[in-house]
Order: structure tokens, then sequence, then C-alpha cells
């Protein structure tokens, strides 16, 4: 039987056709997990469950295009870390998490976002350590309520800590490509709401093996591949796009997301454009990390780049999943180096640099099109899925902003507390500002190992669940030598030590 829902009364953003933000009163019928209708005065079907939305403001749900959620045991780590710290202490940890590490912490990470409103994300899944690691993951997906982009990889694992040493050389054995296989023939998960994708960074493989990974993707439906990109003196300086461009790959067969693409090149922007490609920047993590510029909002390459952008959290276990501090974080930022120069030469600027409602399209209609689900989610249009926010608009932090601009309000105001309900796919996951409770029993239809058991959980009981792992892989961890360990990833990524200094 399908439920309706009506969201009566509220200021709902809406999307026109040239990605204008526009504010109207109006009510939101849900039928299924589909948007019915967007009007003033609907009356309500028999049987509707009916929310007063006077004083709220209801927005599309926000899409994170880059986010490795299985993190969420590591979360405090790497505050005061750049990306060679981050790589021992963070990335190469997850040899350290068992199945059921990556269950709850995949679980935990997925209802942290959902907490912070956003009801989309593109998985960078690297846990891949064994054929159940991400089966365990897209079970914890599923039983959370998420929608996602599981983004399956191929992962250079630990095959020792002393001596430090990765299998860079042995990310695709047979049962890599079987598991892919197995998953792509089920997908999708979750009454539809947990897709395949294929993430990949093993761009030293020779051409053969990378166009026959790429090639069994798309015969086995994957049409989202995903990578990292970052030009820095610790990463390779060899393009990834423009390898794929060379390899005669970079094309429209799949929709390809870079994620960062710091100080990526002009040639890099145009190919990322002239093949319908996209990116994810991820403010908090290439700020903090000495990884360049942000690619979004860029202060040169936005004539090509800017419409191909988006937006992401990266590392859960670095800092907050609110997609709202990342898109004030980065809005900022680009403003302050545009102002810069005008700062540096004795005069001010005219008008502001880049505006709010870009701000949130990057969150919003533009994850999604990177995402691949343009036609689907990230904006409030009838017949796309019911992804849908609604926000406390007389909070302390909300008042006043939210009857002035409600834009403004979400972007630059708005915090987690001020999201008091949370619809994925026609379903409430948070209300009255608190998570609702979940399924553990909905994910064994992909995976159903020891150590997850029962049914309904609250999220006291998922939390009570992380402490305990943490502890426990936080006293693996305490027994590695980390300063080997980062000599290890040196040798291993070819680094050059002459380039890590204090000072220039």
């Amino acid at each position: 039987m399908t439920t309706t829902m009506l969201l009566q009364g509220g200021t709902v953003l809406v999307h026109d056709e040239d990605d204008h933000v526009h504010a109207i009163k109006a009510d939101i019928l849900i039928e299924g997990n589909t948007i019915a209708k967007i009007e003033a005065g609907i009356k309500p079907p028999s049987g509707t469950r009916v929310i007063d939305c006077k004083d709220k403001i209801l927005t599309p749900g926000f899409v994170d295009t880059h986010h490795h959620v299985w993190q969420t045991l590591l979360k405090g780590r790497h505050g005061n870390d750049l990306l060679l710290d981050y790589f021992p202490k963070g990335n190469f940890t997850s040899s350290v998490h068992t199945t059921e590490d990556f269950f709850w912490g995949q679980l935990g990470g997925c209802l942290a976002m959902l907490d912070a409103g956003t009801t989309t994300v593109v998985d960078h899944a690297h846990l891949n350590y064994s054929p159940e690691s991400s089966k365990a993951a897209i079970a914890a997906d599923i039983s959370s309520g998420i929608r996602s982009v599981f983004c399956y990889c191929p992962t250079p694992r630990m095959e020792s800590w002393k001596p430090f040493k990765f299998s860079s050389q042995d990310m695709l054995p047979d049962w890599v490509m079987s598991t892919m296989s197995e998953l792509a023939s089920k997908a999708p998960f979750g009454d539809g709401r947990i897709t395949l994708g294929l993430a990949f960074d093993g761009f030293w493989y020779p051409k053969e093996v990378v166009v026959d990974l790429f090639t069994k993707a798309r015969d086995m439906g994957i049409k989202l591949i995903t990578t990292h990109y970052v030009r820095n003196a610790l990463q390779s300086p060899n393009s990834p796009i423009e390898l794929l461009h060379n390899y005669g790959i970079l094309n429209s067969t799949f929709n390809y997301l870079f994620s960062h693409t710091s100080n990526c090149t002009p040639r890099d922007a145009s190919l990322i454009l002239s093949s319908s490609s996209h990116a994810s920047t991820t403010p908090s993590t290439e700020l903090q990390m000495s990884c360049g510029t942000p690619s979004a909002f860029h202060p040169t390459l936005s004539a090509h780049l800017q419409s191909q952008c988006s937006i992401g959290i990266d590392c859960p276990s670095n800092q907050s999943v609110s997609i709202p501090s990342e898109l004030r974080l980065l809005l900022q930022h680009a403003r302050g180096m545009h102002n810069q120069k005008f700062v540096d030469q004795g005069k001010v600027p005219r008008t502001v640099n880049w505006s709010v409602e870009e701000a949130f399209n990057l969150g919003t209609i533009m994850g999604a099109r990177a995402a691949g689900l343009g036609e689907m989610v990230g904006s409030l249009r009838v017949g796309w899925r019911a992804d849908v926010l609604v926000w406390e608009a007389c909070s302390p932090a909300m008042v006043c902003a939210a009857q002035e601009d409600p834009v403004q309000a979400v972007v630059l105001h708005g915090s987690v507390r001020d999201i008091e309900m949370v619809v994925v796919d026609g379903v409430v996951r948070k209300e009255r500002g608190r998570l609702r409770e979940v399924d553990l029993r909905r994910g064994r239809e992909v995976w159903g190992g020891d150590g997850v058991e029962g049914g309904r959980v609250e999220w006291k009981d998922v939390a009570r669940e992380l402490v305990m792992r943490r502890e426990r892989v936080e006293g693996e961890i305490e027994g590695l030598d980390m300063e080997e360990a980062r000599r290890g990833v040196i040798e291993g990524f070819y680094i050059d030590e002459k380039v890590i200094v204090d000072s220039v």
C-alpha cells in the first residue's frame, strides 16, 4: 500500500530551469517515494499523514559527492594532520578493522549524514579487504535509509606494518572482480536507493588492465566511476584525466567524477567540461592537508570547471559531515582570495564574488548531476524522488534570516540542530530533530555477519556499539609504529623527501 504524506504550509525552495532558487509558499504532497504535487492549498487524500510546516523551510536533501563513509571509528584523529600523516594514521588503518567494524562504522557514518541533512552520498569505499567488506558496508547503507552510489573499490591492502608493506600491485585478485560482478548482478539494493559505482586509483597499472576493468564495469551496468586527483608535490604529476583521454575512454560511456582536482591544469578542466565529467571539491581536507586551492569557485579555472563542480566531505575522520559547513567554508575562502587581490593594491571590490545561491546549488542540484542522479534528486520537483529537509525557521540560529532570505539562512546560519525532519525516498528518517530507529534486518539481503544481531535499533544503541569498537581499533593502532609507516608511505609512493620542508 502506497503511503502518502503532506508537508503543509511551508516555505519551499524550488529551482527554475536556470538553477535559480525561488522561495514559494506551498505544500508538498508525497506519494510513496515520489513528489506528487507542489502547490498551495493541496487537499490531502484520505489516509494522508499531514505535517504542519508553518514557520518551516523545505529544501532538497543535500548531495555529498565524495565521502569515505567507513571511517567513523577514526573520527577525531586528523585535526592536526597533513596528507602524508593521514595515509598511515587513517587510510591504512582499515587493515585493523573487522568486517563487523566496517558495518557499524558505515552505519554510524550514514546516520551522521542523515542527521546533518545529507540524503545522497557518493561513497568512495576503499575498505575492500575481503569479499565480505563491501557487502557489510552496503548492508549498513540499506539499513540506514540513505541514498548512496556505493563505489566499489579495488584497494591497496596492507600486507605488513613491520616492515611496512602494502599490495599496490595486487589490487585486482580474482575475488575482487567476482565480488564486483556478484554485487552488480544484484544491484540496486534497498528499494533502489543503493546503486553500484566503481572507485579506482590504480593508474600505475598498464593501459590494457585499466581499459579492461572499466569495460567490464560498463558491461555490468555500472555508470559512475570516481577517482582521486590531487596535483601537488606528494602526488604523481600524471593526470588521470589526461590518461583516460589518451586511452580513449574519457567519454559519455561513463559518468566520471574526479575528486578534488586541486591545482588541476586548464587542460584538465577543459577535458572535464568537454567529456561531461564532474569534479568534487572537499574544502576542509583540501585546505588543511595542503592539497591546493579547491576547484569549485576557482579564481582562474571557473570558466571551464564551475558548471561541473560539486561538493563532498571526504574524510569524516577529519571534520563534521555537514554540507552547509563545507559550503560556508568554500564560499568565504573563495571570496577572501578574490578580495585579497584588491586589498593588496589598496582597493576594494565593487561587488561580492560568488553568491550564496551558487553555493547552495553545489550541495544540491549540481551534486545530483555529478552523481548521475540529476533527473531524480537534488531539487524539489514533481515526479522526482521525495528527498526533503524540513528546517525550523524560528530557531535561535535561523530566526529573521529565514524570513529575510531562506537560502542564506540555510547556507550561512543553519546547522544540524535546525534540521527538524529528513525524508529520504518518501520515508521519514529524522523527526522532531532526532534520528528515527533503523532496522538492521533490512541489510541482510546482502550480508548478515556475526556481531550484527537484532532488529530495530535507536541511535543510542549504535553509539554504544561504535564506542566499544573504537576502543578495540584504537588498541590495535596504538601497537603500530607510525614513524616507520610514514617512511613506508614515502617510499611506496615514491615521494621526494626534498619537497617536505618546514618553511618557504
